[in-house]
């Protein structure tokens, strides 16, 4: 088996440039107000004291261009989607600003801009921007997290004085986890059922929408009918003031309604360029999947964070005699030591790349005209890969920052060494923004054939329903650079050639072979158990755990393509070479993890399950002597490196 070079010297800066991308200038930008404006943490801090630092660094945030790059430019912004998805990517050094400021310009902001209209932007968004009015976006109820469609809080419109009365029918109604609630937030977007009322003295369901309701005065004190409680101290993002908030028939005007897809007249009469409840649903939904895509992009640059502080540690810590020069080896010269690290800086690389396309779709999408995806499909493409991209990239924050940690002993359990405070901060990502497992169940409907037409709910019931009553098939696309991939593909070697591990067409068909095999395999699964009388819940339950598998396949695979993509368009020959180890790095670490599946399905012998350990071994080894480099190289703005184990401000501790 022949092991491809990785070059001696490459330019980090190129790989910098490599990595920044689409929104090089924006990054740039970002770390040029970073480098003037010092924003620590509030480690240390008790609760009140972290909070009120917080809203102090958000509002010199508010000064700075950096929150303005996503509004409309009529308002004063840039009208860049995709750039104010990375700005806030760079503020991942200080998780609880970045949240903080998430809720109130991407949450709040954002909800307030894709679902109201221009009376809403003309009165609120400046406001917003300048955080005049701080906000909330109060969706998450204690009884209903991610099942939105069947949200508790109603917002029924009394005709007699054109107003809408919100209301908590009940404890599992209450707002809850809701940023900004506790201690700050002036007016929340508040997602309630819309009732309109009927000739017959009844009311009609028009499905969730949001309106725009004061919750304080300008004093700070709760409104009339307005109960908030504080969900108290949490696990990380302490400088977040999570509250719950409950409504006892509150009356907002008419004009509250956020009425882009859903509006009331005076006389009651609603009206919707949509029709359909669920459709629209859908369609309002999708309108705030920033939120999400920003998660999955803050969880890696958390990482990547993490992984710079360890593998800066581990080049410089030494520790056992080497006989063969009499001195200590360093840490990360020790084959375990780099096994544990690398292959999860290498996946760090091939997610930014697929965070990368994620961005660019998103923003691509938002600048097309509806002509451009007249049935949608693009839309529910990108709401897929969001939710995919961001169950996975959280999982591998989760699972990264605590190996990052080990791998710095007694020294990175210390709080100044920042990664007791990474993962504190970023373990609720995992469960915020959508819970993984309910995410990769929205991505397996979407790999299943007749989904555009059949499914009609959110729910697991939804989907039971539908797969028990439908032939389901199954399709695979490409997502990224699709004549690229297929070139690739078609001239990949036999299964049995020696240096096949390392050709990036057989490794592209080995995954795309094994989606289409688990996908396969799932809707025979399902057609089998769904036929006769079956109970279509217990149908999709049953088959939960393969469905879940799918999902995460197809995932895998479409990271793998977006990293060849990236490769391809990098035009310095040394820093593509560095990248195409990188990328059979993260592509044999996975089909190393998952050998048990390629040999039970003989994808692979058992000589090549060895030489596949081999290569990573090797690999790790050539990689090595760069690994500082490659850290160096994601660009994270400097004031957030301050652990004294990677500033070399302290020796090593054991």
């Amino acid at each position: 088996m022949r092991i491809p070079s990785i070059p001696v010297k490459f330019d980090p800066a190129k790989l910098r440039e490599s990595l920044d991308g689409r929104w090089g200038e924006v990054r740039d930008r970002v770390r040029g107000v970073l480098e003037n404006e010092s924003l620590p943490t509030g480690d240390g801090l008790d609760t009140e004291s972290h909070r009120a630092h917080t809203f102090e660094q958000l509002r010199r945030l508010a000064d700075s261009e950096i929150v303005r790059i996503g509004f409309p430019v009529e308002y004063g912004g840039s009208g860049d989607r995709g750039g104010s998805v990375v700005a806030m990517e760079m503020l991942a050094g200080n998780l609880s600003l970045m949240v903080k400021a998430g809720v109130q310009w991407g949450l709040f902001g954002g909800a307030v801009t894709a679902l109201g209209t221009e009376h809403h932007h003309e009165e609120h968004l400046r406001s917003i921007m300048d955080l005049s009015e701080p906000g909330c976006f109060a969706m998450t109820e204690t009884g209903h997290g991610s099942d939105v469609q069947h949200l508790g809080t109603t917002a029924v419109f009394d005709p007699a004085t054109a107003e809408f009365v919100v209301h908590t029918p009940d404890e599992s109604a209450r707002k809850d986890y809701i940023g900004n609630a506790a201690r700050d937030g002036r007016t929340a977007a508040v997602f309630a059922q819309l009732y309109t009322p009927t000739s017959d003295g009844g009311t009609e369901n028009h499905g969730v929408h949001a309106l725009l309701v004061p919750i304080r005065d300008g004093a700070g004190n709760p409104l009339p009918g307005v109960s908030i409680s504080d969900c108290g101290r949490k696990a990380g993002l302490n400088g977040v003031d999570n509250g719950r908030i409950s409504f006892d028939r509150v009356r907002v005007p008419r004009e509250a309604l956020l009425n882009r897809y859903g509006d009331v007249a005076e006389d009651g009469t609603y009206s919707s360029p949509i029709e359909g409840v669920n459709k629209r649903f859908f369609t309002m939904l999708g309108t705030l999947i920033t939120g999400r895509v920003s998660v999955a992009g803050t969880a890696g640059a958390a990482t990547k964070l993490a992984l710079e502080i360890a593998l800066r540690y581990g080049d410089t810590r030494r520790q056992f005699t080497n006989p063969r020069t009499g001195g200590e080896t360093p840490v990360l010269d020790y084959l375990a030591h780099q096994r544990k690290l690398l292959p999860a800086l290498a996946t760090s690389y091939a997610l930014h790349f697929a965070q990368e396309e994620l961005v660019a779709t998103l923003h691509d999408l938002r600048q097309a005209s509806p002509e451009d995806d007249p049935e949608g499909r693009a839309q529910r493409e990108l709401e897929s890969r969001a939710a995919g991209l961001k169950a996975v990239t959280t999982w591998h924050a989760t699972r990264t920052i605590q190996d990052c940690r080990e791998a710095c002993g007694g020294a990175g359990y210390l709080t100044e060494n920042q990664l007791a405070g990474l993962k504190a901060d970023t373990d609720v990502f995992t469960t915020f923004e959508g819970d993984n497992t309910v995410l990769l169940q929205l991505v397996a409907k979407g790999l299943l054939t007749g989904y555009r037409e059949g499914f009609d709910e959110l729910g697991t019931l939804g989907m039971a329903r539908y797969v028990a009553d439908q032939f389901v098939g199954t399709v695979i696309e490409r997502t990224a650079a699709r004549s690229l991939i297929q070139r690739l593909v078609d001239a990949s070697p036999g299964r049995d050639d020696e240096d096949a591990l390392f050709d990036r067409g057989w490794q592209l068909r080995l995954f795309e072979d094994r989606e289409r095999h688990v996908l396969d395999g799932v809707a025979r699964r399902l057609r089998r158990a769904g036929a006769g009388d079956a109970d279509p819940f217990e149908v999709f339950n049953d088959a939960q755990d393969h469905v879940l598998r799918a999902a995460r396949v197809h995932v895998e695979r479409v990271v793998l393509e977006a990293f060849v993509a990236g490769i391809e368009r990098c035009t310095d020959p040394a820093v593509a070479e560095v990248l195409e180890r990188l990328c059979d790095l993260y592509v044999l670490c996975d089909i190393e993890a998952d050998r048990g599946w390629f040999l039970e399905h003989e994808r692979l012998s058992p000589r090549r399950s060895k030489a596949i350990t081999e290569a990573v071994n090797a690999l790790c080894k050539g990689l090595r002597p760069h690994a500082v480099e490659l850290v160096t190289a994601f660009g994270m703005p400097r004031q957030w490196l301050s652990a004294p184990i990677a500033t070399g401000e302290q020796p090593g501790t054991g």
